[in-house]
């Protein structure tokens, strides 16, 4: 019996796989560098301690570590600081728990996402970013 495999395409699935788990990072990452006012306001509604330092930290770790693993530069590490990251975030942008109505179906909605997002973060921190990557130049 044969089983069906990535083997042969395995290094261009890598590739695909890390570029699309981080595009959402990197779209929303930028945005949150061009509107950094904005997202210092976000983080001041959402009562975050120290909204400037906060709104930073997103910008670096959504847009510039979203890149690094695009590229497959420091990919592991990086995964894993940023599945902590998408934790928190899961924690504090989406507290389904306290909410009612419309509003807890669609920050649950947007929670149960991160925590996917976070499987998928620990899976490429164990895979590394195969050939096509920096990490491997």
């Amino acid at each position: 019996m044969q089983y069906f495999t990535f083997t042969k395409q395995q290094p261009s699935v890598l590739l695909i796989a890390r570029v699309l788990l981080m595009l959402l990072f990197v779209i929303f990452g930028y945005q949150k560098l061009i509107h950094f006012g904005g997202t210092v306001n976000y983080m001041q509604v959402l009562g975050t301690p120290l909204p400037t330092v906060a709104a930073l930290i997103a910008v670096v770790l959504e847009f510039f570590a979203g890149l690094a693993i695009m590229l497959g530069f420091f990919t592991r590490p990086i995964a894993i600081i940023l599945a902590i990251y998408t934790l928190a975030t899961a924690i504090i942008g989406h507290p389904f728990w306290s909410m009612g109505g419309a509003e807890q179906m669609a920050a649950e909605i947007n929670f149960y996402k991160n925590i996917s997002i976070i499987g998928g973060l620990l899976l490429l921190s164990v895979t590394g970013a195969g050939p096509y990557s920096l990490d491997k130049k």
